[in-house]
């Protein structure tokens, strides 16, 4: 479809996963020279040359991330330092051409409100020039929105902080990059104040660029509404308890103390402070955070906020605990899973739990589940917190849940990161832990959570209403397999085809006895060669007239959206127009194919004995049994049939395995 496009098929098909064996089963698929999306030194450099010679053997470019096995490359240095080595790795062991490398130095959000982000555009951008001085021929990409997640929900200034980046990185030497291109705005179109506070941040000309930039930020949101007049103390008459909401929505400290300290005069006890009008304030900033009204730095501010609330009820908080020999304050183990090299929405969450007076016990990246486990043990950690960004870090998930319960925890377990969800939380990973699995969405609820969850008085309600809610996520999806009429698997096994193998005598094929048997006239030549008590017939050039003969026109049209069977579809009212113009141009494309002897068909024909084992079909080189050669995994139908048909699967057609038939 895409090669018979002239303007499509000069684009390079990007084949990308994060699993290799998914790659490579493209690379199989795809004409022409594809790209594979990625490659690194994650794993180590001998999985890395591993991959690299697989993608060169296939004619394939790659996009090498910055990774190695000490994780993400997040400064300049670390980004030259790791593309320099896989360059070197590539170019001069593998032989891998230079200018298939597509260098990616990472691309990480600014103006996060954590001042150790501020230099991650100047980064990208110094690496990629240092890049294209010093590694020939070898290209740069990356992620372009990465850069602007800090202002999600904000598109016009999100795409004024892309055109700039841009602006900066391909003067510095970037070939390319994963962006919108239908929402860039045109560099010199931004409206010079906000281009200028852009530049600053992207840049990082001055210390107060996030703060300058967050000022603007509304104006220029498309609604026409202004930033709030910060003169305005309209909001110091409201109750107190709106006066702290308040206080954290804006990221206002100045008042804090006097309206901490005004609440506690009110409700008597420092943490019904704490877990009232303070966590209702950090809540209703969850619900803007997650709506996109608010932006990262935003909320870092209302965690300083908290946090000063929070110091300032310490005094009476300790008294408290003298008092009554409370609980210490809450340790929670964080850690990126096996696996995934992500690490800034866990580090943000950290930053908003440190500042909330949680003890956090981080970890880092590609921390196996042994070492999670063990170090929780051993800091007597109130609560584990794992973060995934990429789509395999839920089965490693799934893998710590499972041994949290195998190995007697009982301490509850929180969930976040981009790639997790409620969903998958309640069908994945909640079934394998019964001590509270809890999913975050985002940094802004990890307090209101580690709160209720470290609550004697709250925590038995939470996590019971959180059951019945991850109950209901179940059984919608229960209810939706039902609606698609789905059987359960063992169901569909017993209403497997039936026959009767005990009366069958299947035909053995003339090529196991005395030659082929094949009109060479039809087939081209033909070559048989022994395996053990099965052959490989080999077809060595297949005439292309034969094979036209086996086109299936139906599907050629589905491919193309037109959906009707043929010949039928070239007489249809709506379509047979369109279907009539296609198949004519196919059946000119054939003819030229032929005429100019674009292809070589050739073929390998196996005939194995061969046993349905279930619903897999096992293969064998002799007629005992004894030297398995293959096994090979089929599906089963599984939508309820009515009566007199089968859920069947292509093993049901194989004699099954102590049939006494191959």
């Amino acid at each position: 479809l895409m090669a018979s496009e002239p303007e499509i098929s000069r684009v390079p098909v990007m084949v990308d996963s994060s699993k290799w064996e998914i790659i490579e089963a493209g690379l199989q698929c795809v004409q022409g020279k594809p790209v594979v999306n990625s490659i690194s030194l994650k794993e180590g450099k001998e999985k890395f040359v591993e991959q690299a010679r697989l993608c060169r053997r296939y004619g394939a470019a790659a996009v090498v991330m910055a990774f190695d096995e000490e994780g993400q490359a997040d400064t300049f240095e670390r980004k030259i330092e790791i593309c320099e080595r896989a360059y070197r790795i590539l170019v001069d062991e593998v032989g891998f051409p230079p200018e298939d490398i597509i260098f990616d130095p990472n691309i990480f959000a600014v103006a996060t409100g954590i001042e150790e982000h501020n230099n991650y555009a100047v980064d990208f951008i110094e690496a990629t020039r240092w890049i294209k001085q010093n590694l020939p021929h070898a290209l740069v990409s990356g992620g372009v929105s990465n850069v602007s997640f800090s202002f999600r929900g904000n598109n016009p200034v999100r795409e004024a902080i892309h055109a700039v980046f841009l602006y900066h990185a391909i003067r510095a030497g970037m070939d390319m990059g994963i962006v919108n291109a239908g929402q860039l705005a045109v560099y010199e179109d931004i409206p010079e104040e906000l281009r200028e506070a852009v530049e600053d941040v992207i840049l990082n000309r001055r210390p107060d660029a996030t703060e300058r930039l967050l000022e603007i930020a509304p104006k220029y949101k498309g609604d026409g509404s202004q930033a709030e007049d910060k003169t305005d103390l309209e909001w110091r008459s409201w109750p107190v308890e709106k006066r702290l909401e308040h206080a954290l929505i804006k990221g206002i400290t100045e008042y804090i103390d006097e309206d901490t300290a005004e609440a506690l005069e009110k409700l008597g006890k420092p943490l019904l402070v704490i877990e009232g009008p303070l966590m209702d304030g950090m809540n209703v900033v969850g619900d803007l955070f997650g709506q996109g009204k608010m932006f990262l730095p935003q909320v870092v501010k209302s965690a300083r906020v908290m946090k000063k609330a929070v110091a300032w009820l310490q005094p009476y908080l300790e008294a408290e605990k003298a008092e009554c020999d409370a609980e210490p304050a809450g340790r929670i183990l964080m850690a990126t899973v096996k696996g995934d090299v992500h690490d800034i929405g866990k580090n943000i969450v950290g930053v908003v739990l440190q500042c909330n007076s949680y003890e956090v016990i981080d970890l880092g990246v590609m921390v196996p589940a042994d070492q999670i486990l063990r170090t929780a043990r051993e800091e007597h950690v109130d609560i584990i917190g794992l973060s995934g960004l990429i789509t395999p870090s839920l089965d490693e998930m799934v893998h710590v849940a499972k041994e949290m319960k195998r190995q007697g925890f009982t301490i509850p377990l929180m969930i976040g990161g981009a790639t997790t969800s409620k969903a998958h939380t309640a069908v994945k990973i909640e079934p394998q832990y019964p001590h509270g699995v809890v999913y975050v969405p985002d940094a802004s609820r990890a307090v209101g959570v580690a709160s209720a969850l470290l609550s004697e008085e709250q925590k038995p309600a939470f996590l019971a209403d959180l059951r019945n809610e991850y109950e209901l996520v179940r059984q919608r999806r229960a209810d939706r397999d039902e609606a698609r009429n789905l059987v359960p698997i063992e169901e569909a096994r017993a209403n497997r085809w039936p026959i009767a193998w005990d009366e069958y005598d299947g035909p053995r094929p003339q090529v196991l006895e005395d030659g082929h048997g094949l009109d060479e006239a039809m087939t081209g030549p033909v070559t048989v060669e022994r395996k053990g008590e099965g052959v490989l017939v080999t077809f060595e050039r297949i005439p292309q007239t034969t094979l036209a003969e086996y086109i299936d026109w139906t599907f050629f049209f589905h491919a193309w959206q037109l959906r009707g069977r043929f010949p039928k579809i070239l007489d249809d009212e709506e379509k047979g127009e369109e279907a009539r113009k296609l198949y004519a141009d196919a059946r000119a494309m054939l003819e030229r194919i032929f005429e100019e002897d674009w292809i070589r068909a050739r073929a390998v024909v196996g005939l194995f004995p061969a046993n349905a084992v279930g619903d897999d079909v096992a293969v064998y080189a002799d007629a005992d049994r004894s030297e398995r050669l293959i096994t090979f995994h089929f599906l089963r139908k599984q939508m309820r049939q009515p009566e007199g048909k089968y859920n069947d699967c292509l093993a049901d057609f194989i004699a099954p395995e102590g049939s006494g038939v191959a």
